[in-house]
C-alpha cells in the first residue's frame, strides 16, 4: 500500500507540478478572459442580479431545474471541504501567499466557468427519461470534429465518474467523520451510516430532489458561515490590512518550508494555491457545465453568467473568509498547520475567543457543523455529476446502480485515511481537467461568437424581451 501511495504522490506532483496543469489552467483562463473582454468583471453585477433577484424562467422552457437551483446545485458541489479544509491546508503548508494564487485561480476561473456553462447548455441533449443531459462529455463529442471529440468526451466521462468518488464523496465523508467524532461520542462508522441514509434519501430522487434541497440549504449555510467569519474579522479589524499585505508579499517571496529556501516556499504557495483553488471552485474541471445543462433556459449566455457567479462566491468570498480568519488570528503557523480542518477549527476557536472567552469552545462546533452541511450538499451535487457521466458512457440503465454504489462508498470515505483520499482526489481532478481544457481552447470561437451575438442584441438586459435562442 505504501508503494501505491508513493507512486500516486509522484503522479500527483507531475500533474500539479509547474509544467502541466498549473500553466494550462492559468493559460486557458487568461486566454478566455482576453477573448471575452473581461466579461467576468464587467458583467458580474448583471450576473448576480440574474442569479439572486431575477430567478424565474418561462415554465415552458426545456430544462429540469431553475437558474437558481442550477446555481445552488453547482455551489452545493463546490462549497464543501475545499473551502474549509482545502483552503486552510494551502495556507498551513504554503503560507498566506497561497490565498493570492487562489484569487488568481478564482478570477480567471470565472471566465472558464462561464465558457463551460455556455457550452453545456448549447450542446445538451434530452435523455430517455426526458431529462436534460449535458457537460464536457457532450460538448466535446458534438462540438469537436471526428474521433477527437468522442475520445476526449469519453475520457472526461470516465475520469468524472471515478473522480466523483474522491472529490465529491470520499474527501467530504472523511472530513465530516473526523469533525463529528471530535465533538461527539459517535464512531466513524456511525457517522458513515447516518450520512448514507440522509444522502441516499435525496440522491435517489434525482436532479429535481437535489435542486430543491440545494436551493434551500446552500444560501443558509453560506450566509451563516460568512456571518461568523465577518464577526471575527470585525472584532479583529486592525489585523486585516497587515494580513492582506502579507498575502500579496508572501505570494512572491514565500514562506520557506523547514530546512528549505524561500524559492521553494513560493513554488509551494503557487502549487497549493492552484490545486486547492481548483478543488474549491472546480473551474476548469467542467462539472459546472453539467449542472448548467439541467437549467430551464433558452439562453446559453444567460445561464453561463449565472454559473460564473458560483466561482466568485466560492473562491473570492467564502475561501477568502476562511483564509483571512486563519491569518488574522495567527494560527496558520501553529501545530495544526498540516491539518486543514483542525487549522480552521483553531482559527474559529481563537477568533470567537477574542470576542468573548466564553465563546471559544463554540469554534469547534461551528466548524463541525459547517463541514457537515457543506460536505453533505457536496455529496449531492457530485452524485449527479457522476451519474451524468455514466449515463453518457452506458445509457440510463447505469444510473440507478451508480447511485447505489455512490451511496455505499460514503461509508468507506467515512473511515478511510484522509491523506490518501486527498491524494487520489488531486489526481482525479487533474485527469478530468485535461480533456476539458483542451476542448475549451478548441471551442473558444463558439463561446466568443455566441457571447457577442447575445450582447449585440439591443435588449439583452431584459430577459423577457429576448426569449428566442440566439444560438439557433
Amino acid at each position: 500500500m505504501d508503494h501505491i501511495l508513493d507512486m500516486a504522490a509522484q503522479v500527483s506532483s507531475i500533474i500539479w507540478g509547474p509544467y502541466v496543469l498549473i500553466p494550462l489552467l492559468l493559460g486557458v483562463g487568461v486566454f478566455l478572459t482576453v477573448r471575452l473582454r473581461l466579461l467576468q468583471l464587467l458583467r458580474l453585477p448583471h450576473a448576480l442580479w440574474l442569479a439572486f433577484v431575477r430567478r424565474k424562467e418561462d415554465a415552458s422552457v426545456e430544462g429540469d431545474i431553475s437558474h437558481y437551483q442550477a446555481l445552488s446545485t453547482a455551489l452545493a458541489a463546490t462549497v464543501g471541504v475545499g473551502n474549509i479544509a482545502g483552503a486552510a491546508l494551502a495556507i498551513g503548508l504554503g503560507g498566506p501567499g497561497a490565498l493570492f494564487w487562489m484569487w488568481i485561480v478564482g478570477f480567471f476561473g470565472m471566465a472558464t466557468k462561464y465558457s463551460e456553462a455556455l457550452l453545456g447548455v448549447m450542446f445538451r441533449r434530452t435523455d430517455a427519461k426526458g431529462e436534460q443531459s449535458g457537460g464536457p462529455m457532450y460538448y466535446l463529442k458534438y462540438g469537436l470534429p471526428g474521433g477527437l471529440g468522442t475520445t476526449l468526451g469519453v475520457a472526461f466521462a470516465v475520469f468524472g465518474a471515478v473522480a466523483a468518488f474522491g472529490i465529491g464523496n470520499g474527501t467530504q465523508a472523511n472530513a465530516v467523520s473526523q469533525q463529528i467524532t471530535n465533538i461527539t461520542p459517535l464512531e466513524p462508522w456511525m457517522v458513515g451510516l447516518l450520512l448514507m441514509v440522509l444522502a441516499g434519501a435525496v440522491i435517489l430522487g434525482g436532479i429535481r430532489s437535489i435542486g430543491r434541497v440545494a436551493s434551500a440549504l446552500v444560501p443558509l449555510m453560506i450566509i451563516a458561515y460568512i456571518g461568523i467569519a465577518l464577526l471575527i474579522l470585525i472584532v479583529n479589524w486592525a489585523s486585516i490590512g497587515p494580513a492582506l499585505a502579507l498575502v500579496v508579499t508572501d505570494a512572491f517571496t514565500g514562506t520557506a518550508p523547514a530546512g528549505g529556501f524561500a524559492g521553494a516556499g513560493v513554488m509551494m504557495a503557487i502549487q497549493l494555491g492552484f490545486a486547492r483553488g481548483i478543488f474549491s471552485n472546480e473551474s476548469g474541471l467542467g462539472t459546472g457545465a453539467i449542472a448548467a445543462a439541467a437549467a430551464k433556459t433558452r439562453q446559453p449566455v444567460r445561464q453561463a453568467m449565472v454559473s460564473m457567479t458560483q466561482t466568485f462566491i466560492d473562491t473570492i468570498i467564502v475561501v477568502t473568509m476562511t483564509c483571512l480568519v486563519i491569518i488574522t488570528t495567527g494560527v496558520w503557523q501553529g501545530e495544526n498547520s498540516g491539518d486543514g480542518s483542525l487549522l480552521t477549527t483553531d482559527a474559529m476557536t481563537t477568533g470567537l475567543g477574542m470576542i468573548s472567552p466564553g465563546l471559544a469552545p463554540v469554534g469547534s462546533y461551528v466548524v463541525a457543523i459547517a463541514v457537515a452541511v457543506f460536505a453533505f450538499t457536496t455529496l449531492l451535487g457530485w452524485a449527479y455529476y457522476g451519474e451524468r457521466c455514466v449515463e453518457f458512457l452506458g445509457g440510463r440503465r447505469l444510473v440507478l446502480p451508480y447511485r447505489l454504489v455512490f451511496i455505499a462508498v460514503i461509508y468507506v470515505g467515512s473511515v478511510a485515511a484522509l491523506d490518501s483520499v486527498w491524494l487520489f482526489s488531486d489526481i482525479a481532478n487533474g485527469l478530468m481537467a485535461l480533456p476539458n481544457l483542451i476542448g475549451l481552447l478548441l471551442l473558444s470561437p463558439v463561446v466568443v461568437a455566441e457571447t457577442r451575438k447575445f450582447f449585440s442584441h439591443p435588449d439583452w438586459k431584459n430577459p423577457d424581451a429576448l426569449m428566442e435562442d440566439v444560438s439557433k
